[in-house]
C-alpha cells in the first residue's frame, strides 16, 4: 500500500489498499527534475544537481532497481547557492547547471554579493557511475575565500521502497571514509547481496567524513577551481574510476555507435525538428546494451528496466528506422521465454515476459516482479514483432533461429492463453501479488461495465484479439516463408476465424464501437474506449465497423484537441486526471493511426499528428511524456501534465516517428528492393520533409516530400546500392 494512506478517508484507504503498485504523488516538487541513462544505471537530480535536497521528487542515482545514493547536496559557506539554468545535451549525454552565490553575510555584513561566483555544475553517467564536476570561477574584482561542502548519503532503497511500498525489514548499511579522497556506503542486503557505494573526490578534500567532504578555497579575482567527484556502484565492488575527460569521450562514443546508420528526419517545421531530435535522443538513452542486443528501457524513473510489452511496441514503432532494436527484444524476450507454469510469476509454457527486476526485494519475492509474466498481450505481439521485422528486413536467418519460440508462442496462445477454449485470449492473475489487469491498461479500476463495476476475470480485451488474429496472420505468411505451407494455411484459417468470432461478440451497437472486453461470464463491457481504435491497427476490424470506429475516435468525446482519451468523457469513471481512464497515451494515439491509416482515414491520421505535435512543442524539452490529462484543449494554453508520468518513455518517444509512418504510408518489400509509400500525405504544419538512409538490405535511399495543399509530391535525391521507391494511391 502507498506511503501516506493512514491519513486518508476510510473510502479512499481501501481503494489504495487495492492498488499494491500504485505510484503515490505525496507533494509538489520544490525543484524541477533531469534525468540520464546509461544501460542498467540512471540518475534523478533536481535542478540544483542536488539528489534529495528538495522535495517532491524520486531523487536519486539507481542501479539495477536499488537506490545507490539518495542524498547529495552542495553547499557554498554552508549556504544553498541560486540556479541560473539548466541544460541537456541534445544527445542526453550531459546535464550542465549553472549556478551563483546567494548574498553572504557575516555579522549583519554583506562580504559576498550575489552574482559574484558562477559554478557550472556538469553530470554524466556510465554504465555503473555518475561523474560530476565543479567548476568555481570568482567574477569579482577581489579574492573571495569560500567554504564548499559536498554532502551525500545513501539508502539503498529497493525501487518499489521508492515508489512507496513499505518494508518491515531492511538489511544494514555501513558508512566509512576510507582514504582521504574516498568514501564508501555499503549495504548488506537480506538478500545476502553486497551493494556498494564509492565516491571519490579530486582533488583530495581539506576534511572527509562518512557523510560529507569540505573543501577551503581562496580565488583571485578572475581565477577558478574544479573539483571532480565519481560515484560508483557495485555488487559488490563498484568499477574503478577512469579521468572525468575519459569517462565523457566514451560516453559520446558509446551513444553515436548506439545511433549509427540509423534513417534520419528533417522537416520545414523547426519545432517539429526539435521534437525529433529529443524522442531520437531519449529512445537511444532509454536502450540498453544486454546479453541479446539492444533492448529499450520503457521508461524513467519507475520501469528503467526489461518490459516485454514496451520493448515490443517499441521496436515496432522504430522498425522503419531501425531494425536492429526488433532484433535485440526478440532475441531477449525469447532467451526469457517461460518453459514452466508457475504460478507465482503468473507463467506458462511458451508466455513472454512482462516485466524483469533485479532489486532486493524481486528477489526475496516481496514483488512478483523478478521475472514475471503476467501480460496477456506480450505473447502475440512477440509473434507480431518477429514475423514484421523478417517482412521488414528479408532476415530468413533470424527468423529460421526465432520460429521455435514464435511455435511455443502460438501454442501458449492456443491454450494457456485461452482459458475457456472459446479462441479468445483471456487473463486472470493465478495469485493475489499478481497484476489484477494484464493488458497495457494495467491498472486495478481500467477494466470496468458501463454502470462503473468492475470487470471480474477472467477477461478477454478487445485490442488482444486483434493482435491475436495480426499475429496469426503474419505468422501464416512468415510460415509460407519458411516453406511450411501447411501450418500457413492452419494459421490463415484461424485468423479466419477468430476474426468471425470477435466482430460477433465485440461488436456493440448500443455504444458504436467494439466493447472494451468481455468479462468472465462472456458479458459486453459496453465502454468506448480507445481499445476499440486500437482494434485498427490490427487489421481485425471489418472495413464499415472501422469507419465508424475511426470517427468515433477523432469525435469531441475521444479528440481532446491533443490527442484520443483511453476512454470517453461520456464514460462511468470517465476522469481526464485518471491513469487510465481518460488521460492521453502518446503511443496508444501513435498505434490507432496506424489504424486510422490501415483503413485509409488519412484525414483522421493527420489531425491526430497536428494535436500531439502541438501537445509536444509545450512540453519541457519537446518531450511527450508518458501520458498526459485528457482535459478539453483551451485556447491560448498547453496540455495539463500528469504528475508522475514517466518522462522520457520509450513508446512515447517513438510515437513521432510513428506518426510519420502512418502519414506516409510506409511500406518494405525486401524480396522486391522496393519501398513504397501508400497514399502519402503530410500534415498541414509540414511544407517539407527529408529521409535521409532510409534502408533496405544492403541499399538505402534519401527521399524529399513536398506538400502541395492536400498532394505531395515525392523525389528521390540520392539512391545507394539496389532500392526502388514507389509511390501508390489508391
Amino acid at each position: 500500500m502507498a506511503t501516506g494512506s493512514a491519513a486518508l478517508p476510510k473510502r479512499f484507504q481501501d481503494h489504495v489498499a487495492e492498488a499494491p503498485f500504485y505510484i503515490p504523488a505525496t507533494a509538489a516538487a520544490a525543484r524541477p527534475r533531469h534525468v540520464l541513462k546509461h544501460d542498467n544505471t540512471f540518475i534523478v537530480l533536481d535542478g540544483n544537481g542536488d539528489l534529495g535536497a528538495s522535495a517532491g521528487g524520486p531523487d536519486g542515482l539507481f542501479h539495477c532497481d536499488t537506490r545507490f545514493l539518495s542524498y547529495l547536496e552542495f553547499l557554498l559557506n554552508g549556504m544553498q547557492p541560486l540556479p541560473l539554468g539548466a541544460n541537456v545535451r541534445d544527445d542526453n549525454t550531459l546535464l550542465t547547471i549553472d549556478l551563483t552565490n546567494p548574498d553572504i553575510y557575516f555579522e549583519n555584513h554583506l562580504v559576498l554579493p550575489k552574482d559574484t561566483l558562477h559554478v557550472v555544475r556538469t553530470v554524466f553517467l556510465l554504465p555503473d557511475a555518475a561523474y560530476q564536476r565543479l567548476a568555481i570561477r570568482n567574477h569579482g574584482d577581489a579574492p573571495v575565500s569560500l567554504r564548499l561542502t559536498m554532502l551525500f548519503d545513501g539508502d539503498f532503497a529497493d525501487l518499489f521502497e521508492v515508489r512507496g511500498m513499505h518494508r518491515t525489514k531492511r538489511g544494514t548499511i555501513t558508512r566509512q571514509a576510507s582514504r582521504r579522497s574516498t568514501a564508501c556506503l555499503a549495504y548488506c542486503g537480506i538478500d545476502g547481496k553486497l551493494r556498494q557505494t564509492v565516491l571519490r573526490f579530486d582533488p583530495a578534500p581539506a576534511e572527509l567524513s562518512e557523510t560529507a567532504a569540505g573543501y577551503s578555497l581562496d580565488l583571485a579575482p578572475k581565477h577558478s577551481a574544479a573539483i571532480s567527484l565519481a560515484i560508483g556502484c557495485g555488487m559488490p565492488d563498484p568499477p574503478k574510476p577512469v579521468s572525468p575527460v575519459r569517462a565523457l569521450r566514451a560516453v559520446h562514443r558509446s551513444r553515436r555507435a548506439a545511433s549509427r546508420g540509423i534513417c534520419t528526419v528533417e522537416t520545414s517545421n523547426d519545432v517539429l525538428n526539435e521534437v525529433l531530435c529529443r524522442s531520437m535522443s531519449d529512445l537511444y538513452m532509454l536502450i540498453s546494451d544486454t546479453p541479446q542486443g539492444p533492448y529499450p528501457y520503457a521508461g524513467i524513473p519507475w520501469y528503467s528496466t526489461t518490459f516485454g510489452r514496451d520493448g515490443l511496441i517499441t521496436a515496432m514503432q522504430m522498425l522503419w528506422l531501425d531494425s536492429r532494436i526488433a532484433q535485440g527484444v526478440l532475441r531477449r524476450l525469447s532467451a526469457y521465454q517461460a518453459k514452466t507454469h508457475d504460478p507465482a510469476s503468473d507463467a506458462q509454457p511458451g508466455k513472454i515476459l512482462h516485466e524483469m527486476r533485479n532489486g532486493e526485494m524481486a528477489a526475496l519475492r516481496e514483488v512478483p516482479f523478478g521475472l514475471y509474466y503476467g501480460s496477456i498481450d506480450s505473447t502475440p505481439l512477440f509473434v507480431m514483432l518477429a514475423c514484421l521485422y523478417a517482412e521488414r528486413t528479408g532476415d530468413q536467418a533470424t527468423l529460421a533461429e526465432l520460429w521455435p519460440a514464435v511455435e511455443a508462442a502460438l501454442a501458449w496462445m492456443d491454450e494457456s492463453g485461452d482459458q475457456d477454449g472459446d479462441g479468445f485470449l483471456e487473463y486472470s492473475r493465478e495469485t493475489e501479488d499478481g497484476l489484477a489487469n494484464q493488458g497495457w491498461k494495467d491498472s486495478q479500476d481500467a477494466i470496468f461495465h458501463a454502470d462503473g463495476r468492475l470487470a471480474e476475470g477472467p477477461i478477454a480485451l478487445a485490442e488482444v484479439q486483434g493482435y491475436a488474429y495480426c499475429a496469426k496472420r503474419l505468422a501464416a505468411r512468415s510460415a509460407q516463408r519458411l516453406g511450411r505451407a501447411d501450418q500457413a494455411k492452419a494459421l490463415d484459417a484461424a485468423a479466419d476465424r477468430l476474426a468471425e468470432r470477435f466482430d460477433a461478440s465485440f461488436w456493440c451497437p448500443e455504444i458504436g464501437m467494439y466493447a472494451l472486453a468481455l468479462d468472465g461470464a462472456k458479458q459486453q463491457c459496453r465502454v468506448r474506449s480507445s481499445n476499440a481504435g486500437q482494434v485498427l491497427f490490427s487489421g481485425i476490424a471489418d472495413a464499415h465497423r472501422a469507419r465508424e470506429v475511426g470517427e468515433a475516435m477523432m469525435g469531441p468525446k475521444f479528440f481532446s484537441g491533443w490527442g484520443i482519451r483511453t476512454i470517453a468523457s461520456t464514460e462511468s469513471r470517465y476522469n481526464p486526471m485518471s491513469y487510465h481512464n481518460g488521460s492521453v497515451w502518446p503511443h496508444d494515439n501513435a498505434l490507432i493511426a496506424l489504424g486510422l491509416a490501415r483503413y485509409g482515414l488519412r484525414n483522421a491520421v493527420q489531425r491526430l499528428f497536428k494535436g500531439l505535435f502541438d501537445a509536444a512543442a509545450y512540453m519541457e524539452l519537446r518531450r511527450l511524456p508518458e501520458l498526459f490529462c485528457g482535459f478539453q484543449r483551451g485556447r491560448g494554453r498547453g496540455p495539463t501534465h500528469y504528475p508522475v508520468a514517466c518522462s522520457p518513455q520509450a513508446w512515447a518517444s517513438a510515437t513521432p516517428f510513428t506518426l510519420i509512418e502512418a502519414s506516409l504510408g510506409l511500406q518494405f518489400h525486401p524480396d522486391a528492393n522496393e519501398i513504397r509509400l501508400l497514399n502519402p500525405c503530410l500534415p498541414s504544419f509540414l511544407d517539407e520533409m527529408v529521409l535521409r538512409d532510409l534502408r533496405l538490405n544492403a541499399a538505402s535511399v534519401d527521399i524529399r516530400l513536398h506538400r502541395h495543399g492536400d498532394d505531395v509530391s515525392v523525389e528521390v535525391l540520392e539512391r545507394r546500392g539496389q532500392v526502388q521507391v514507389s509511390v501508390v494511391f489508391g
